[in-house]
């Protein structure tokens, strides 16, 4: 496959006009038009996601295009198994505050329920299907549970505490994807149903379609568990 993105260019091009349209939405008057304000913030959600960080650390560290290894994904799965721990560390940490910064963004420059869903979903969304990498992107679960932190951070602390031990039992990252996507749809459910600790019931609106999203992404890697093949 051509390489269609040079990561230095985009870093030194791209990135920054990413980071002045962030900041620059912050610094708009309060009044600004509702409909003006939702069409600044939703393509920078889409945008911001569609970084694709694993993809650019990869090029700098080992000078591959990782989506023709391991599994074909950007995220910090595909990382680890191909570049090592270091750089899967540095990617998971900057796929996370991608979730997280849009999601600070909406609730500053917005301040609604639907912008903290609509900015997640569309990070995610560009996080799997990036626009500088012809739409290959990864699974979304670093991007997904960054901006669920933000809107639900006991969930997201649920979906972290199945992740975790789940991944170091059985060595198999898309096993801990699984418990951890499951573990934080159900706590949310009864958080929100049970409305403790100031999670809303319309985050579900954020939370079923990431976690289909995710789920439907390890389709096959269900099948290889369960035929013990993974």
């Amino acid at each position: 496959m051509n390489r269609i993105l040079q990561p230095t260019i985009f870093c030194l091009t791209i990135l920054p006009l990413i980071l002045f349209w962030s900041g620059s939405i912050l610094i708009l008057p309060t009044e600004t038009n509702d409909i003006l304000k939702y069409t600044l913030l939703l393509p920078l959600a889409y945008i911001l996601g569609s970084i694709p960080w694993g993809y650019i650390f990869l090029q700098w560290s080992h000078g591959i295009d990782i989506r023709n290894h391991g599994s074909g994904k950007t995220g910090m799965s595909n990382v680890l198994r191909t570049g090592g721990r270091k750089v899967a560390a540095l990617v998971l940490i900057l796929d996370i505050s991608k979730g997280i910064l849009i999601v600070l963004l909406a609730r500053d420059f917005i301040g609604t329920t639907a912008a903290d869903i609509l900015s997640g979903l569309l990070a995610l969304i560009g996080h799997n299907w990036p626009i500088f990498l012809k739409f290959r992107g990864g699974r979304g679960i670093a991007t997904g549970l960054g901006g669920l932190s933000i809107m639900a951070p006991i969930a997201a602390l649920c979906a972290a505490i199945a992740f975790i031990p789940v991944t170091l039992a059985s060595k198999y990252v898309s096993l801990g994807s699984i418990s951890g996507t499951t573990l934080s749809l159900g706590s949310l459910m009864i958080l929100s149903v049970m409305e403790l600790w100031g999670h809303e019931l319309a985050y579900l609106f954020f939370v079923i379609p990431v976690s289909l999203l995710i789920l439907l992404g390890h389709i096959s890697n269900f099948h290889r568990l369960t035929t013990g093949i993974e």
